[in-house]
């Protein structure tokens, strides 16, 4: 017959081993396990891979007989499904005033709910407002994707957009670039509406100077060669490069630059002028999806979008800016509006080919009809693979070459050790098929898990707040 007392002191030595291995395991929040990884940069699909969170950073990437050394408060598993890094939007516009921070405040969760995690601001008209959200954001204080912000943008003297810094001489540029500093902007955004072109010059020098990233609009009176010279980090919206595809840029300076430039279009010049551009380190955000809906206004008709019901309506009133512009247009006109898409957008795989940078962002916000905060990064991914892309080029560009623009590659980009844990789960591969993007099972910000019902939920009550809003009395 067994001695009871040896078979006790065995159990009570196998309980206090078992209880030595779970003390030497390392503890993590979450663990995501099932999935197939999507590696973006090699274009691989990795199975067999256990994504370990902790905080707001992934801690481990491990194989399945790894496990044993970890010991997860939660296992979420995904069978089936696809992870991959959280999409980036690197052109977006909050603003619209003061009256409207409300409704601008609302996208945040919309951006998570369509897997953006990350943002990039290119300037509105609440600059300080945007920049309390990204303190806020990172403080963990405020639902919504990671921000970057240009706080406000440089311009000449009268603009005619709102919510600008006007300057005039180089000393008003030094002063600017004073204050954007001291905000801990993350890149500085220079337009052209009203800026001498030998200022524009100034300010990207004293900008490389102090080691600021640079993004702007391209004035007609300067080569895109000048500008790459002058160390213009990126060029906002792909139609400023048509000039740069004829042989008569330099000639071209004046309001019909655009339709000449697509009259005397030269393959040869646009291929060199792009290596020109891939080697001075400048890259495109192409924004082709707003540029796409301003020009066939004349043959799709918004009204009834379905996506209308997330955006406030007096956002929805800053898109009749653009509607009626376009509304006034003539066969001539409209006829431009399409050709001039058309061949931008045909640039894609050209500049693809001389190694340019190619970073999605959408020019999504306000004034910018029907280009819907959230569903528009994945019309814009769409685009590049309808206009020559791949899959995985059009994925390189919404993961990958923001946070290489930002010098953020080593906290984003892949699903690794010591990134951010701003993750994607799809139900379908997106290296097959880009429209994987869309069809969302799960996104984790900053930690944060939200599930699909989780997700809807937070679009069920941004429908809820647009709905109040509508039936809700007008302020005197």
């Amino acid at each position: 017959m067994p001695d009871m007392k040896h078979i006790a002191g065995a159990m009570l030595a196998l309980g206090l081993l078992a209880h030595a291995h779970a003390a030497d395991k390392i503890a993590v929040d979450i663990a995501l396990r099932g999935a197939t990884l999507i590696d973006v940069a090699a274009g691989l699909a990795v199975k067999g891979k256990t994504v370990l969170l902790k905080g707001d950073s992934i801690v481990a990437v491990v194989d399945d007989a790894q496990l044993r050394s970890y010991a997860p408060k939660q296992t979420i598993r995904l069978p089936g499904k696809y992870l991959m890094p959280g999409l980036w939007d690197t052109h977006v516009h909050f603003g619209g005033g003061p009256e409207l921070i409300d409704e601008n405040k609302q996208l945040l969760p919309l951006y998570l709910a369509h897997g953006i995690t990350t943002v990039r601001d290119c300037s509105g008209d609440l600059p300080d407002t945007v920049l309390a959200w990204r303190r806020q954001i990172n403080a963990g204080q405020l639902e919504g994707p990671t921000i970057f912000t240009s706080g406000a943008k440089l311009e000449g003297l009268k603009p005619l957009w709102k919510g600008t810094i006007e300057v005039g001489t180089p000393q008003e540029v030094t002063r600017a670039l004073d204050g954007l500093q001291a905000q801990q902007v993350d890149f500085v955004k220079i337009t052209e509406n009203t800026l001498k072109p030998e200022l524009y010059l100034e300010a990207l020098r004293q900008a490389r100077e102090r080691g600021m990233r640079t993004s702007g609009h391209i004035p007609v009176q300067l080569t895109l060669e000048q500008m790459a010279d002058a160390g213009l980090g990126t060029i906002e919206h792909q139609s400023y490069l048509l000039r740069a595809t004829t042989p008569r840029e330099q000639e071209l300076t004046d309001k019909e630059a655009m339709r000449e430039s697509l009259q005397s279009y030269d393959e040869a010049t646009a291929r060199k002028a792009f290596s020109y551009l891939a080697a001075r380190g400048t890259a495109i955000v192409p924004t082709l999806w707003g540029s796409r809906v301003t020009a066939y206004l004349d043959r799709e008709d918004h009204t009834h979008d379905p996506a209308l019901q997330y955006i406030g309506k007096g956002l929805r009133a800053t898109y009749d800016w653009r509607v009626q512009r376009a509304a006034k247009d003539g066969p001539d006109a409209i006829a431009q509006r399409h050709a001039q898409f058309e061949q931008s957008a045909k640039l894609l795989p050209i500049l693809q080919q001389q190694g340019v940078s190619i970073i999605a962002g959408t020019d999504a916000g306000f004034l910018n009809s029907f280009d819907y905060p959230g569903q528009a990064l994945h019309d814009e991914i769409g685009l590049y693979v309808q206009y020559g892309l791949t899959p995985q080029q059009a994925l390189q560009s919404a993961v990958i070459n923001g946070p290489r623009f930002l010098g953020k590659l080593e906290r984003y980009g892949s699903v690794a050790a010591g990134k951010a844990a701003d993750l994607l789960v799809l139900d379908a591969n997106p290296l097959q098929d880009i429209g994987a993007t869309r069809r969302i099972r799960l996104v984790v910000s900053r930690g944060q898990v939200y599930d699909r019902a989780k997700l809807d939920q937070m679009l069920a009550e941004i429908r809820a707040w647009g709905a109040k809003q509508e039936t809700a009395p007008a302020k005197s």
